[in-house]
């Protein structure tokens, strides 16, 4: 059963037959290695889940190359590893007890929702916002905002903009795949053992993410579930990067009225007292919505994770 503090939670954690889950997964397998369990509490009480998933899960060549025994993998190819990958989804929503009209696919590009938000920022939060609008839930659950990995941040924040476009918005519940979260959770899932049996067979089902990394996969999705309210935003920006990377740092601000992206001499920072950056007078001004800033690194990598990701501002 869920444990949480009654006075944080109560609306977010008495699962009945009215209740509206919907997960925001930026890839197959999130569904189950951060929501498996939460999945079927909700499906036991008699409540409705639906999943938007926003990218197919095709930029993946590792895995593919070892599965197929190749060496190139061009577009062709990254598509039919994407639909493999669906067709994995869909089989772990079936042994999650969720059925596949519950699903919703926007098929953008792996490691491209950073990409999308940034340079096609009013569709991208239309799209997401009528993927909500469209299932209706009381309760979305997103990727955290610190979640390393680039399109767990950025999902995050096309989620919250989409949310300040609706007139009566859902509670919204967030989860952590890669980084550690901080605070306590508003709701944590220990799962009884036969809901954790039901998981892991879910999850076997995503064979494909399980020939290479199958030990972190299962201890992901071994821990507990936890998920998280929005912190209050602190005001300051995080980040004190060394004065060498400067000429290739990139700083990009987002919020409801659009996205910009500076280099970092030319970025609107000021000094704060503390010694680190904040924004400046006229871009620190206070919005009607939620504003968030990224930090990256303009240099082709091998590493996919962010190293400074994104924060609220």
């Amino acid at each position: 059963m869920p444990s949480a503090e009654p006075s944080a939670a109560d609306a977010l954690t008495n699962f009945s037959a009215r209740t509206r889950l919907l997960i925001v997964a930026p890839h197959p397998d999130d569904e189950t290695i951060a929501n498996g369990l939460l999945i079927q509490q909700v499906r036991a009480a008699g409540g409705e889940v639906g999943i938007v998933l926003l990218t197919d899960g095709d930029n993946n060549p590792w895995p593919q190359r070892w599965v197929e025994r190749r060496l190139y993998i061009g577009a062709g190819e990254r598509r039919r590893w994407g639909a493999r990958r669906r067709a994995e989804l869909l089989q772990a929503m079936q042994r999650l007890g969720v059925p596949a009209t519950a699903l919703q696919q926007l098929h953008w590009p792996d490691l491209g929702v950073t990409s999308r938000l940034l340079s096609t920022h009013q569709a991208a939060v239309a799209a997401l916002t009528t993927t909500i609008t469209t299932f209706r839930p009381d309760i979305v659950v997103a990727p955290a905002l610190g979640d390393r990995h680039p399109d767990h941040g950025s999902a995050h924040v096309l989620a919250r903009l989409a949310l300040t476009q609706m007139p009566s918005a859902p509670a919204l519940l967030t989860y952590m795949v890669h980084g550690p979260q901080s605070g306590a959770p508003t709701l944590r899932l220990e799962g009884a053992p036969a809901e954790q049996a039901a998981k892991r067979f879910a999850l076997s089902a995503h064979h494909s993410q399980l020939v290479l990394s199958g030990g972190r996969v299962q201890r992901l999705s071994g821990r507990a579930e936890q998920f998280f309210v929005v912190p209050r935003p602190d005001g300051g920006l995080p980040w004190r990067p060394p004065a060498v990377l400067h000429p290739w740092l990139r700083l990009s601000l987002v919020d409801a009225a659009g996205a910009h992206t500076w280099r970092w001499h030319e970025a609107p920072l000021q000094r704060s007292d503390a010694g680190g950056y904040q924004l400046s007078s006229r871009h620190g001004e206070p919005v009607a919505s939620p504003r968030f800033a990224r930090l990256s690194l303009a240099v082709p990598s091998p590493w996919i994770f962010d190293h400074w990701g994104w924060c609220e501002v």
